[in-house]
């Protein structure tokens, strides 16, 4: 039984198909969409972190400083090591801002 599941980005808006045992990063790249920002692919970079708003999935093993535990109880996920049990709706956080310091 092969379910898929519906992946929605909340503020771009955008949204694709992933397969159970699928990481959500797969299913956005196989369909050609940038929602996420994309680095390592595997677990230890931090680029594709993710918050899940609502849905059940499972997580893969991911690095505890771009992760840590209060993070991962909140719904935060890296999106590579990220595997829906049902529909998600996933945003990305906020980048932070920099500071563009100029000697004069």
């Amino acid at each position: 039984m092969d379910n898929n599941f519906r992946i929605t980005e909340v503020n771009s808006g955008a949204s694709f198909a992933c397969s159970a045992g699928q990481s959500v990063l797969q299913a956005m790249e196989q369909q050609h969409l940038h929602c996420v920002p994309v680095g390592c692919r595997g677990g230890g970079c931090g680029l594709c972190k993710v918050q899940v708003v609502s849905g059940d999935y499972d997580c893969g093993r991911m690095s505890n400083r771009h992760v840590p535990e209060q993070a991962r109880a909140q719904g935060v996920a890296l999106a590579c090591r990220l595997f829906p049990r049902s529909d998600l709706h996933i945003e990305r956080p906020p980048r932070p801002e920099t500071t563009d310091i100029r000697a004069h």
